[in-house]
C-alpha cells in the first residue's frame, strides 16, 4: 500500500487527542457524511417517484389514446378498410381499430355538458385501448349497433347525475336545414356503462357509442374519422409512424402519442430535470462541507505535514494524503446515501403508508388527486448518474484544502512547536 493512502486512512479514523481538536474534526466529518448521504438518498427517491408518476400518467393516457392515429386533412376516411389492410402489413403493428370522433352536447334533467363523442367497434377498441379494464359500471360490449347505447366517463356521469339505464339526449351540431333555421340533430341514448381511467380530461369530456350509431347520427355513411393503431413498442411509435407513410396515400397523415400530447410530456420531463438540478444543490452543499473538514484537518496536522516534508515527502504526496482522506469521507457518505435511496425507492409502497399512519396524514388525498398512492420506478441509470456526479463533486471539494496542505513550509509549521 502506498504510504499516502495509509496515512490518509489513518487520519480519517484518528482517535481524539488532548485538546479535542481531532474530536471536533471527526464530528464535522461525520456531519459531512450524513449530509451527503441524505442528499444522495433524497435525489434517488425523488427521481424514482417522478419516474413513477411519469409512467403512471403515460399508462393512463395511453389507456384511451392510441399509440398511432391515421387520418386525413378533411377529418374523414372514405376507404378506411383499405387503410386498415395497408397499415396492418407493417410487422410492428399489433392491432388496428377504426373510429368516429365528433363533438356533441349531452342533456339530462336540465343538466347540459359539451362532450367529445367517439364511435367505436367494442371488440376492435379493446385491442388498442384499455377502456374495458377501467369500467366501473356496465361493459363496453353492451355498445350494440342500432341500440344507441352510450358509455360515459365517471366525472361526466356525475356532473349530469346519470347512471346505468338512464336515457340521455345527445345533440349533434350537424343539423337539419329548414326555411326557418338550422335545427340540431337530436337522438336519445341509453347509458349502458361508466368508465374511470383516472384522467380528468377523458373522465369529464368523453362519451363512447357504437361506430355504426355514430355514422348514422353524424351522417357519415360508411366513412370514419380515422384509424387507431397499437404497436409492439410505444417508445418506437415516432419511428413506426414515419415508416407507415410508405403504406399510405399522400393525403393520409400519421400522428403518434408523443405528438398529440407533446406539451404535457415535455412539461413533465422539464420538471424532472429541474428537480434533479435543485436536489443536486443539496448534494453539492454536503460535498463542499468536506472543504471545511479538510481545511481544519490541514491546520491541525501542520506539524505532521512539516515532519513528512523533512523526511522527503513531496508536495504531490502531501496533496494525495488529504485527497484520500476527503474522498474516503465522501465515498462513505455516498454509499450510505445510495443504500438508503435504493432501499426506500424499492419499498416506497411500504414506507409511505407507514409514515401516513404514524403522523395521521395522507400525502395524496382521494378528493384532490386521481393518483392516490406514490408510485416509484427506480432506474439504475439514474442511480449511476447520481453516484458519478456526487463522487466528482466530492473529489473537487478535496482539491483546494489538499493543495493548501502541499504548500505548507516545514520551517513555518515547526517554528512554535
Amino acid at each position: 500500500m502506498l504510504y499516502e493512502i495509509f496515512i490518509g486512512l489513518r487520519y480519517t479514523r484518528a482517535q481524539p487527542r488532548e485538546g479535542g481538536g481531532n474530536q471536533f474534526i471527526s464530528f464535522i466529518a461525520l456531519i459531512s457524511m450524513l449530509g451527503l448521504a441524505l442528499g444522495v438518498a433524497a435525489l434517488i427517491i425523488v427521481l424514482s417517484v417522478m419516474n413513477g408518476f411519469q409512467q403512471e400518467l403515460r399508462e393512463r393516457i395511453l389507456g384511451v389514446v392510441s399509440h398511432i392515429q391515421v387520418s386525413n386533412a378533411s377529418g374523414e376516411l372514405a376507404d378506411w378498410s383499405r387503410v386498415v389492410q395497408n397499415v396492418a402489413r407493417h410487422p410492428r403493428v399489433k392491432a388496428v381499430a377504426p373510429f368516429v370522433q365528433q363533438q356533441g352536447m349531452l342533456s339530462f334533467d336540465g343538466q347540459v355538458r359539451g362532450v367529445m363523442v367517439r364511435g367505436i367497434v367494442p371488440q376492435a377498441e379493446d385491442t388498442v385501448a384499455q377502456f374495458s379494464q377501467h369500467m366501473s359500471a356496465g361493459k363496453l360490449a353492451q355498445l350494440v349497433p342500432g341500440e344507441f347505447g352510450m358509455v360515459l366517463g365517471a366525472e361526466l356521469a356525475s356532473a349530469l347525475r346519470v347512471g346505468v339505464g338512464d336515457k340521455i339526449t345527445l345533440l349533434a351540431p350537424q343539423g337539419l336545414v329548414t326555411p326557418a333555421a338550422i335545427l340540431p340533430r337530436v337522438k336519445q341514448f341509453r347509458v349502458v356503462g361508466v368508465f374511470n381511467v383516472g384522467m380528468y380530461e377523458f373522465d369529464s369530456g368523453l362519451a363512447l357509442i357504437n361506430m355504426t350509431d355514430a355514422q348514422t347520427l353524424y351522417r357519415m355513411d360508411d366513412r370514419v374519422s380515422g384509424v387507431r393503431l397499437k404497436v409492439d413498442d410505444l417508445f418506437a411509435a415516432p419511428q413506426i409512424s414515419r415508416e407507415l407513410l410508405r403504406y399510405l396515400d399522400v393525403d393520409e397523415g400519421v400522428s403518434d402519442w408523443t405528438r398529440s400530447h407533446a406539451n404535457f410530456f415535455r412539461a413533465v420531463e422539464i420538471e424532472k430535470r429541474m428537480m434533479f438540478l435543485i436536489l443536486l444543490l443539496i448534494v453539492a452543499v454536503a460535498a463542499f462541507n468536506i472543504v471545511s473538514t479538510l481545511v481544519m484537518a490541514v491546520q491541525d496536522k501542520r506539524a505532521d505535514i512539516a515532519i513528512l516534508r523533512t523526511l522527503g515527502a513531496s508536495p504531490p504526496s502531501i496533496m494525495s494524503i488529504f485527497i484520500v482522506q476527503g474522498t474516503l469521507i465522501g465515498v462513505i457518505g455516498l454509499l450510505a446515501g445510495v443504500f438508503m435511496g435504493v432501499a426506500v425507492s424499492l419499498n416506497i409502497d411500504v414506507v409511505v403508508p407507514f409514515i401516513e399512519r404514524l403522523f395521521g396524514m395522507q400525502f395524496l388525498s382521494k378528493e384532490v388527486y386521481y393518483i392516490t398512492e406514490l408510485p416509484s420506478d427506480m432506474h439504475w441509470s439514474d442511480v449511476a448518474t447520481i453516484s458519478g456526479v456526487s463522487f466528482v463533486l466530492t473529489l473537487l471539494a478535496t482539491l483546494y484544502p489538499s493543495w493548501r496542505a502541499s504548500r505548507t513550509q516545514p520551517a513555518e509549521a515547526l517554528r512554535y512547536e
